[in-house]
């Protein structure tokens, strides 16, 4: 089989080195596709000519551009990696799905707003053109540890899903598709929650709340919270964040602070909390190599890739639904109806305190 051609937009330095702005996931997506013989890296593009010839040099690719576009327009891409902040995934997926690659997979969050986020999607349907959100967590062990426990019947019925974070976009994103991954992708029915702005940072160029709460019923009568901000139950270290499920007969938690990676709650336990043996790290550099292996393998195989741009929508629908129904004060029922980010609208309308 031919060699797929895979070419990455932004590059970006290693995180934490100097000149950083960010976590630099350009060379984990190259780890990634480096890590399949189906692959070769034939281009890459950043506006920083420094960053691209650093970056092209460290994993041998032999063309850099500075404008993504002409990249495109010469190299016949198969695949294209946009690793570049929220706020420039649309508009640059748009253009590489309209230039006939074949797959896209984007960083996370998706887009700063629902409109933006579903036109993604929708382009990449129009174009035939599989799109994969980097929601990694799916991949890592530990949470697939918890997701066989549940559906062997560990806990018995599945009855909530809760998760901790510091904020419901750029975080609480994961945790929303984990959510719908633990719940086999069933459809959220609705979502009400509530914003404090106070002490939110910008993060990657998006303004986040202060401290948050989510809560959900999906489809099949299952509900979820998620709980964000820094104080309460949320205080906890910015790497030691954790899901709960909640069942009939138990508890499994994932990430608790001052935990194992995976514990579980039983009457075959005690009614105590026993740790689950599994290997691999809540946030290992191998998620994301997985993530790309596996959506390798689902554009070879004509099927739904782990990290479909399908599954992404779903948790990023219940961002701004929480934010939504803020701003509307009361419940939001689903499909979600709007095109605008209500939280970014109400702090632009100064309808929300901003102040510690």
């Amino acid at each position: 089989m031919t060699q797929l051609k895979v070419g990455i937009i932004g590059c970006g330095r290693p995180r934490q080195t100097e000149g950083a702005t960010g976590f630099g996931q350009g060379r984990l997506h190259a780890m990634g596709y480096k890590a399949t013989s189906d692959c070769v890296l034939a281009a890459a593009a950043d506006i920083r000519s420094d960053n691209l010839e650093l970056f092209c040099q460290e994993h041998h690719i032999p063309n850099g551009y500075l404008d993504y576009k002409e990249m495109l327009a010469k190299e016949a891409l198969d695949i294209v990696s946009v690793c570049l902040w929220p706020h420039l995934h649309a508009p640059v997926v748009i253009d590489v799905a309209r230039a006939g690659v074949k797959a896209i997979h984007a960083e996370k969050p998706m887009a700063p707003t629902w409109g933006e986020a579903k036109k993604m999607v929708a382009v990449c349907e129009e174009n035939h053109v599989q799109l994969t959100i980097n929601h990694q967590r799916r991949c890592g062990q530990p949470f697939r540890k918890a997701k066989a426990l549940l559906d062997a019947g560990a806990i018995g019925q599945l009855l909530r899903l809760e998760g901790f974070c510091s904020n419901l976009f750029d975080w609480g994103t994961h945790w929303f598709d984990m959510m719908f991954f633990y719940n086999n992708e069933t459809p959220a029915k609705w979502v009400i929650g509530q914003l404090d702005a106070r002490g939110g940072p910008s993060i990657f160029g998006v303004r986040v709340e202060g401290q948050g709460l989510s809560y959900i019923e999906w489809q099949n009568g299952v509900h979820g919270l998620l709980v964000t901000g820094r104080g309460d139950v949320a205080q906890q270290d910015e790497m030691t964040m954790g899901n709960r499920l909640v069942g009939t007969e138990g508890m499994i938690e994932v990430g608790a602070k001052d935990g194992p990676l995976v514990r579980l709650r039983s009457p075959e336990t005690g009614g105590r909390w026993q740790a689950v043996e599994v290997e691999g790290t809540l946030h290992g550099n191998e998620h994301v190599v997985t993530g790309i292996i596996d959506l390798v393998d689902a554009l070879k195989n004509s099927r739904e890739p782990e990290l479909s741009g399908r599954r992404a929508l779903q948790a990023t629908e219940l961002i701004f639904a929480t934010y939504e129904s803020s701003r509307k004060r009361g419940r939001v029922d689903l499909p979600l109806e709007i095109e605008d980010s209500p939280l970014l609208a109400m702090l632009e309308a100064g309808v929300l305190e901003t102040d510690s």
